[in-house]
């Protein structure tokens, strides 16, 4: 074992701490999970049905940690609360708050029906919302808390087609920056993460085309992978990252520096 390392492996010792995750069942959500759970955290994974919770949990318990999952509409203000007081019910406190659930309903503005645009501020901004108010009621009773709120590059560069998830993401950036400020005096970090390309469900249904158009406009020449943002969100989940907040970091190859 290296010097500093955990006994999980993991250089950010979380034990004996709670972290919330939402959209925890693929992708960057489940890569957060797993890697909080790594660092020692009891894991409370959120999705839309416990079912689709299933493979995280499995590989969290697999690899003898802790992890409970919820089912919730994170845009239903009664939905995120009775998870929330479940969630503290059964764990006691939580310290870790990751906002990562996330939908797109792609299309031209002028194209966009309504029902596209509300269902995607509602999950990505108004869900984000929702469970930093309720989880943050707790934060601030504990005088401590780690928020981590998922935007996208999309949220700092805008993405032609994508007017209703750019401002769902640029809205997870000033909110995160506001509430930074109110809750910093209770020892309270809010940061965010900008994800670029990553590899998920979704970018592996793109042509092969567009990938390696894609890889071209990054610096790095390479797509990323939910570990990378996950290294990072374990990173500021931790004490370690005490003075860190109201922060925005791309974690996109380069391609917005």
């Amino acid at each position: 074992m290296a010097s500093g390392d955990t006994p999980s492996g993991c250089r950010v010792d979380l034990s004996g701490q709670v972290a919330l995750v939402t959209g925890a069942s693929r992708g960057i959500g489940r890569a957060i999970a797993t890697r909080l759970a790594a660092c020692g955290a009891s894991v409370a994974g959120v999705a839309r049905t416990v079912e689709g919770l299933e493979e995280t949990l499995k590989t969290i318990r697999d690899a003898g940690g802790t992890a409970e999952g919820y089912a919730a509409n994170v845009a239903d203000s009664a939905d995120v609360n009775r998870v929330v007081e479940e969630v503290e019910a059964k764990f006691g406190k939580i310290h870790v708050l990751v906002n990562n659930a996330g939908i797109t309903r792609d299309g031209l503005v002028l194209r966009m029906e309504d029902d596209a645009w509300d269902d995607v501020i509602d999950t990505n901004l108004k869900g984000t919302f929702l469970f930093s108010r309720a989880v943050g009621a707790i934060m601030m009773r504990g005088r401590y808390g780690r928020i981590i709120n998922i935007s996208s590059v999309s949220g700092l560069m805008g993405n032609p087609g994508q007017a209703n998830y750019s401002a769902s993401k640029a809205g997870v950036i000033g909110f995160s920056r506001t509430i930074a400020r109110e809750l910093a005096p209770r020892n309270i970090t809010v940061n965010v993460i900008a994800p670029g390309f990553i590899t998920t469900d979704m970018t592996d249904a793109l042509p092969d085309k567009i990938k390696s158009e894609v890889k071209d406009r990054v610096p790095l020449r390479r797509l990323g992978t939910p570990d990378d943002i996950a290294d990072l969100a374990c990173y500021l989940a931790g004490a370690g990252a005490g003075y860190l907040t109201g922060q925005v970091i791309a974690v996109d190859g380069g391609m917005t520096a």
